[in-house]
């Protein structure tokens, strides 16, 4: 949750900024040359990413705008901006040729790697001269904390799993669209109907590439009861799919594929793939988060009023996880300082709050969108409130996912999960493109790679 949850960017919005390989570009605010640090006026120049593409005018208005509010009140600090977040596969040939940005986003799976490694600048001897930190969720600032509180980054919002689902398809389908499928079997039996309506429709769809595929293999894992890594009886991580849960989840959707055919033809698909299908009504559901529908709203062209969010299917849990900034080791305190004056103000500002709502609801961005949040104590009540007063979207579009959160256990994306999923994603796009995909042989071979990855845990 930033100021309002819109303006900031989930999980899965990051992973489409790695598989569209955006440019590094820069706001109006600087060139892609300008250096970070202090000039001789004394302006400290910072990098930061997470700036929207083009592509999402009304986010990346947000950003400019927010940018160009941030140097009038800090004229001493200079913001440049790059499209994108934090990729793990080359974060650290960015930060040893000096590539890196001054301030980055990371999933929550990142910091205590990162932190172990030194790779990471310690913030905490400037976090008093921002008290605002103290109405975060102790609990998520701890994930960018060490064992001995040393704090070395801010969150920025998390997240859980459900059923983001096409209320208008269901309806033409036959289907209740205030009743969206909560068992697997329910799934395949309502993508079948959906897909039964021609014209290119898809019933369901899911990911297999750029790490997507097995982020959604280990969600489904999950709903299921399953996991994808534990500790065995030594106290070691290993692999925990090559199981009978881990061959419902490939089976299901081998069948779904290819007996069906209620996935549609099209497959080795990433993040945008699917929210592009769902804005242009080719697509009745799939695994999502709820902030995927101001994206397929705003950058998709979609209607909100035609999408429903329900709670993950299997209902035994979901998948919850987020993320937030850190610093690269080579900041200056100047830059450090600049850099939290900047979180501090677009992604963690109590005092922005009800603006950054009421600024959603004038650009009919959704608002009441059920999600986490980021605030505690009269931050959160100010949410709250701001939520209510300008919500834009009707209340049973989302009722069955709110019922049954209570019930649902959250479950945190496992160990080095990014090489996990990477790995993962093989299985998931065998068994969506290759009719005779052996699931046994594709589990037993993700998991010894899973294990080499899961050794280097400490």
């Amino acid at each position: 949750m930033t100021v309002s949850r819109s303006v900031g960017r989930s999980r899965a919005a990051i992973a489409v900024a790695l598989a569209a390989g955006f440019a590094l570009t820069t706001t109006a605010c600087g060139s892609s040359t300008a250096k970070a640090g202090a000039s001789s006026d004394g302006v400290v120049t910072i990098t930061v990413n997470d700036e929207p593409p083009a592509t999402d005018p009304v986010h990346r208005k947000y950003f400019l705008d927010d940018v160009a509010a941030f140097e009038a009140k800090y004229p001493k600090v200079k913001i440049v901006g790059h499209e994108g977040q934090m990729d793990p596969q080359t974060f650290s040939a960015k930060l040893a040729g000096g590539q890196l940005e001054n301030v980055f986003y990371v999933y929550y799976t990142d910091p205590a790697g990162l932190i172990a490694k030194h790779q990471v600048a310690d913030v905490t001897p400037y976090l008093s001269a921002f008290p605002q930190v103290k109405q975060v969720k102790p609990e998520l600032v701890k994930v960018f904390s060490d064992a001995d509180g040393k704090v070395y980054g801010l969150p920025e919002g998390n997240y859980s799993m459900g059923l983001v689902y096409n209320r208008k398809l269901f309806t033409q389908a036959g289907l209740d669209p205030d009743s969206p499928p909560t068992t697997w079997d329910e799934v395949r039996a309502d993508a079948k109907k959906i897909a039964a309506l021609g014209k290119g429709i898809a019933g369901y769809g899911d990911y297999s590439k750029s790490n997507t595929g097995g982020w959604h293999f280990t969600a489904e894992m999950y709903s299921r009861g399953g996991d994808v890594a534990k500790k065995d009886s030594s106290g070691k991580w290993v692999a925990d799919f090559n199981n009978a849960t881990g061959r419902q989840v490939l089976q299901q959707l081998h069948d779904m594929r290819w007996t069906d055919n209620s996935m549609g033809q099209r497959q080795l698909l990433e993040w945008a793939d699917l929210l592009q299908m769902m804005g242009a009504g080719k697509l009745g559901m799939y695994l999502a988060t709820s902030d995927n529908i101001p994206t397929i709203v705003g950058q998709y062209k979609g209607v909100a009023s035609d999408y429903g969010l329900g709670p993950i299917p299997g209902g035994q849990g979901t998948l919850a996880g987020g993320g937030g900034f850190m610093f690269n080791p080579k900041d200056t305190p100047e830059q450090i300082k600049a850099g939290l004056q900047w979180l501090t103000f677009k992604y963690d500002n109590p005092d922005r709050i009800t603006s950054g709502v009421e600024r959603d609801a004038k650009n009919k961005v959704p608002v009441g969108l059920p999600e986490p949040d980021l605030w505690t104590g009269t931050a959160e009540q100010t949410r709250a409130a701001a939520v209510k007063a300008n919500s834009n979207l009707p209340d049973a579009n989302y009722a069955k996912f709110v019922a049954a959160g209570p019930n649902i256990k959250l479950n945190v994306e496992p160990p080095n999960a990014q090489q996990i999923y990477a790995v993962l994603d093989t299985a998931m796009a065998a068994v969506l493109t290759d009719k005779n995909a052996d699931v046994s042989k594709l589990l037993s071979s993700a998991e010894t790679q899973v294990n080499t990855i899961l050794a280097t845990v400490q």
